[in-house]
């Protein structure tokens, strides 16, 4: 079955047909079911336009996100998978990561007259730096903010949001977070996703601010005081769009969930090639490595399907 999935929903537009696609909207995946065996996924559960639709195909590709890929999955439980389908090692959900990030705003005495201003980073700390022997992570710029949002809420007191809307430089710091069995994705009681997190390598993200603000201090020379010009809001655990891990891949069926080709162990049709698959989070965005991996995994279904 090919389609693109987001928060479980499949695709679907009768009009749109290519010779190998049809793309259908307005369904929700809600569960995934297997043959009598256990081994082999035979049908796909849709509500679509107030009915359920059962859909079948010789290979699954799932790529709901890392958070809804594992709710579908655990949602998916049977007498042959009592805790979830792919969840033989009792992994699935768990590891989750979606990085230690902040947003950045520091004040300029010089304006900033930048549009597309998200164009380079700063790897200088990504491995360490000379007081910290651990990797730090990376630094890059954020798109600019605009007076009308400053209004809500203004990030540095004492200036108006015009000043600040032209005087300002956004960045976006990012730091890794570590794989972490206790953070997880679960079902709730009513059956709605719950996320249960609890953030860790806080000290690497907390120096990595430190040097975004000495660096640009740098730039500024004398007046730049990182306590009055340079604020930093460390995003929550809601704020997912870097979200990866609960459906980790490896050679070894009881310490991963997916094998190197991202099919899950325990069943021989179903891929999961969203961000689940990562064993870990780096400190990079991830939308670049889950494009490349879903290329590498569609040349592999391509030659098993040929």
């Amino acid at each position: 079955m090919k389609g693109k999935a987001d928060a479980q929903t499949i695709c679907v537009e009768p009009a749109l047909e290519y010779p190998n696609v049809t793309l259908l909207t307005g369904a929700r995946v809600t569960r995934i079911e297997t043959d009598a065996s256990g081994h082999s996924v035979r049908a796909v559960q849709v509500e679509r336009g107030g009915r359920t639709e059962t859909h079948s195909a010789d290979i699954v590709a799932l790529a709901c996100g890392a958070i809804n890929s594992s709710a579908l999955l655990l949602r998916s439980a049977s007498d042959r998978h009592p805790d979830g389908l792919a969840n033989a090692s009792g992994l699935l959900g768990r590891n989750y990561m979606c990085h230690q990030n902040s947003a950045v705003f520091a004040l300029s005495r010089r304006e900033n007259h930048s549009v597309l201003q998200k164009t380079f980073v700063i790897f200088d700390f990504y491995h360490g730096a000379p007081d910290s022997e651990f990797p730090l992570g990376l630094i890059q710029p954020l798109n600019r903010t605009p007076a009308m949002l400053l209004r809500q809420s203004l990030p540095i007191a004492g200036y108006s949001p015009e000043h600040l809307a032209t005087h300002s430089f956004e960045f976006w710091v990012t730091t890794e977070d570590l794989p972490a069995p206790s953070n997880r994705v679960r079902l709730g009681a009513d059956g709605g996703v719950v996320v249960e997190y609890e953030a860790n390598n806080t000290d690497s993200h907390t120096r990595l601010l430190r040097k975004t603000a000495e660096a640009f201090g740098a730039t500024e020379g004398a007046g730049f005081d990182p306590d009055k010009h340079f604020h930093a809001d460390r995003m929550p655990v809601r704020v997912c769009s870097h979200q990866c891990g609960t459906a980790r891949f490896g050679d070894d069926p009881a310490t991963s969930v997916l094998d190197r080709n991202c099919r899950v162990h325990e069943l021989d049709n179903l891929y999961v090639v969203d961000a689940s698959f990562f064993p870990s989070a780096s400190a990079v965005n991830p939308t670049l490595t889950i494009i490349a991996n879903a290329m590498r995994v569609g040349d592999h279904l391509r030659k098993r399907l040929g």
